[in-house]
């Protein structure tokens, strides 16, 4: 049994930042909500360009969860 070292270090550093990025999507998903919820203070549209900032920064985090679960569960391809 020989383990492919090279194929393992990639496969680990892929994980890493995929899931780097993923957080941090997220991460700015709830500054959107964040300021879409703190609308008096903020200027006149930043609840509306909040909200639309959160729902496509958690449209993206699920978009890359579905292809995950797309890629492990066999019945799906």
């Amino acid at each position: 049994m020989s383990i492919d070292w090279t194929a393992l270090g990639q496969v680990a550093a892929v994980s890493v930042g995929v899931t780097v990025a993923v957080v941090a999507v997220f991460t700015l998903g709830v500054l959107g909500l964040a300021r879409a919820e703190g609308g008096r203070t903020e200027p006149a549209g930043a609840s509306v360009a909040g909200r639309a900032q959160a729902g496509l920064c958690f449209l993206a985090c699920a978009a890359v969860v579905a292809y995950g679960i797309y890629l492990i569960v066999p019945q799906f391809r």
